[in-house]
This record gives C-alpha cells, structure tokens and sequence, in this order.
C-alpha cells in the first residue's frame, strides 16, 4: 500500500513539473497569438519583408540592422498594392504639411512671350555710298574735308584734275562745232552723223559723272575746263574720306563714303530657347540710357539664319525710323521684342517639371495623399508657365512645390515594388527563415553595404 502510494505521489510530482514546463513554454505563443490576433482586431499591418534605408535592392525576410546600425524598414501589403502603380507615393496629410507640398491644376490657356535682349544700334546697309572716281587724276579741291558733316544730294564734294577728262571735254567742244557747220547740209546722212558724234560726246562725260551745270557751262563757252567737280550721289553723313588735296586716285580709291541715318538698324543676340517665339514682323520696343523716358519703336526685319560662335546666340535685325537722327551707331539699348506667336494649349507651372538628363516628370494627385509620377513632354515656355504637349489633361492638379522629395521617395518605392513583383518579398505572414538562411542574408547585406561605402 505504502509502495503504492509513493509511487502515485512520484507520478503526480513529474505531472506536475510537465505540466509546468509546458505552460512555461506556450505561454509566450498564446500570448503571441493573443497579440497578434489584439493587433489584427486593432487593424494593425503585417510587413511583407524589410529593406536597406540606404539600399532599396537590399531586402530581408526578418527585421535587421545594416552595416550602420540602421534598423531596415518594413514594406506592408498594402504599400506593395500601391506601388503596381510604378513609383506611386501615398503621404500623410501631416507630412505633406510639414514638407510644404503644393498643388496646380493644369489648365487650358493662350500662352504669349515677351523676349528680352541687349542691342546695338547699327548703319542701314542699304542706306550706306561709297564714292569712286570714274578715272584717274589728282585732286585739285576738297569742299567738304572732315568727317560727320551733313551733306545733301548732289553737293560738291570735290574737283578733279583729270586729262582724260579734259580731252573728252576737246572732243565735245569739236563735235559741238562741227555740228554748227553740217546742221544745214543738204546731206542727210551727213547731218545725222553729226548729231551722233555730238550726243556721244556728251555721253561720255555723263559717264565720267561731269556734272550737268559744268557741261552747259562747257556748251556755252566752248573752253574745257582743268578741274571738274564730283558731286554727293546721296544725302547723309560723311563718315569716311579716303583722300586729301593733291593725292592722285583711280578708281580703286574711295573718295568718301556717306551714310544716311534716318533709319537705322538694332541688332539684338536671342538665346535658343526664345527662338521658337520671334518671327519677321514682329513690334519691336528700344529704350536707351541716353534719352530717358523715350521708347523707340520698330520691326523685325531679318532673322540671321546662324548662331554666334562665342555667345550661341542667334542675331536678329530690327528697323527704326530716326527721323531727328537721335539714335547714334554704337550704342547700346535694351530691346524688348513682343512675339506675335500664341500657342493655345494645356499648361501648367514651370515648377511642376522635374527635369533630368533623359526625361521631364510631373507628379499627379490622384486621390487624396497619392501622389503618382508621370513622364511629359513639354513645348514652349513662358512667365514661369510652359506647355505639356503630352501626359497631362486640363483640370488634372500637379505638384508643385516637395517634388524631389516626391520624387526620391518615388524612386525608393518602385524598386521596391519590382523587387516584389520579381519575388524578392514572397515571404508568407508566419513564416521563419531558417537560421542558415538568415545568417546569408545577413552576411550578404553587411557586403552590399561595405561596397557601398
């Protein structure tokens, strides 16, 4: 009986310290199911997998630190859904608040451009007379002898000894006196002959640009003359003589040259981009330093169909009437040039625009705190304005403002949601990696983030 007993009490003592044990070892799980299925009640998420901070092609079935000591970050389920969407970024209100996040709507507009340039005002090509003997001679007098004087059309500039001048001005006064004599002959014939030597006589001092007054002067006396004048061919400004009393010219030599300043041109360098708004016609306005409160105003007359070498900019021609001859060659002025071009299209702010070396992006509210990046192509642009000509519709609201930090974040979550889709977070909600497999990771990401540094 007393065997009995002992034995009985031996088994209910090693019950008991089994019983013990094993609720020692399952209350941690049944307080682990209990919390799990506390944070489910709550709504609380399950991560899929973790990544690096610094690395997002680094992931881990399990929660651990980097190289750094940086815990990695976990990726939910439902962060994996959004990001189908490649690179789709869902922010808090509050963070969007304290990053400062704003939003535009695109629009449909007319868009118009105001260029803005340097010139410098220049001579009329057009308006510009350089003036060559007809033969070759020795100046006798220099009537008008330093530069910037006005001169008018057909002012004596100069007079010239020439003796080929002098024996035109024989045969003109022998052909002058042999018509006298055979005006009335009976020969017809003879008569006609006559009157052709005479009018190629006198051709050939028109030709040598004698002037009319000295050839009837020449009809009237029948004496050749030593010197004869050259006369101004236009009205203007002497701003060059190329010779001086006494010095023997030929036609190779410039006399004077003469500009007329009562129009003038102001040319104004365009950069590239400001182009595809200026053409031919289109107003013009001038304003100089030297006559404050005044604008002058112009036309496009000629764009230069080649950039300039050292400044890549292209040159354009403008024409301004200067009837009080007040703009001078040389200056500078500040041109504004009011494109006549208008683009009606869908436009949004230029800030909105990520821009980088191979693609323009903008970043689009779909829903509130989602975010989703778009690439565009833009067109012209204008007062911090510019044309999308495609991946944007009128009424769609863009960033504008914390893109890049946008655009970082969005950067991070789609290689993510690559890396999911490709299997890297296939790991199921209960699920433990096995010690030799988390070891590997481990060793493989402490790799990746000594290459790194």
């Amino acid at each position: 009986m007393n065997n009995k007993l002992v034995i009985a009490t031996f088994l209910a003592l090693i019950l008991g310290v089994s019983a013990g044990f094993w609720l020692g070892q399952s209350s941690p799980a049944d307080s682990s199911g209990g919390t799990a299925i506390a944070e489910l009640t709550k709504g609380e998420r399950k991560p899929l997998f973790y990544r690096n901070p610094m690395n997002p092609t680094v992931t881990s079935p399990v929660p651990v630190k980097d190289a750094m000591g940086m815990d990695f970050v976990p990726v939910f389920a439902d962060e994996a859904e959004t990001n189908q969407l490649a690179g789709t970024v869902r922010i808090d209100s509050v963070v969007q608040q304290n990053i400062g996040v704003r939003t535009a709507k695109a629009e449909l507009a007319t868009l118009s451009h105001r260029v803005r340039a340097v010139g410098r005002i220049s001579y009329d090509e057009r308006r510009i007379t350089q003036l060559h003997p007809k033969i070759e001679g020795w100046i006798e007098e220099l009537f008008v002898n330093t530069t910037g004087e006005q001169v008018e059309k057909d002012t004596i500039l100069l007079s010239i000894y020439s003796p080929r001048l002098v024996a035109s001005q024989q045969e003109y006064v022998l052909a002058l006196k042999s018509y006298e004599i055979l005006k009335n002959s009976p020969v017809a014939d003879i008569r006609r002959d006559a009157e052709e030597l005479v009018q190629s006589s006198r051709t050939r001092l028109e030709l040598f640009d004698v002037p009319e007054h000295q050839i009837r002067e020449l009809e009237a006396t029948l004496t050749p003359q030593k010197a004869l004048h050259i006369h101004s061919p236009a009205a203007g400004i002497v701003i060059r003589i190329g010779a001086r009393e006494g010095q023997h010219v030929s036609p190779a030599k410039e006399l004077f040259m003469i500009a007329d300043l009562t129009r003038v041109w102001a040319y104004a360098d365009i950069f590239e981009y400001e182009l595809p708004w200026i053409e031919v016609g289109d107003e013009a306005e001038m304003t100089l330093a030297a006559f404050p409160g005044k604008t002058f105003r112009g036309l496009i007359a000629y764009i230069y169909p080649y950039a300039e070498s050292k400044t890549r900019t292209v040159k354009v021609r403008i024409e301004f009437d200067n009837p009080e001859l007040a703009l001078k060659p040389e200056m500078f002025a500040e041109i504004t040039i009011y494109a006549s071009r208008q683009e009606q299209a869908t436009v949004i702010p230029s800030e909105a625009v990520v821009r980088s070396g191979s693609e323009d992006l903008v970043f689009i509210v779909r829903e509130r705190g989602q975010f989703e990046p778009r690439t565009v192509e833009l067109g012209l642009q204008s007062d911090g304005r510019v044309i999308v000509l495609e991946g944007v519709q009128p009424g769609e609201e863009v960033v504008t403002s914390a893109q890049f930090l946008i655009d970082s974040e969005s950067k991070l979550r789609e290689a993510t949601a690559k890396m999911t889709l490709a299997g890297s977070g296939g790991v199921k909600s209960g699920e433990t990696s096995p010690p030799d497999m988390e070891m590997d990771m481990s060793n493989e990401i402490e790799s990746n983030s000594d290459e790194t540094r």
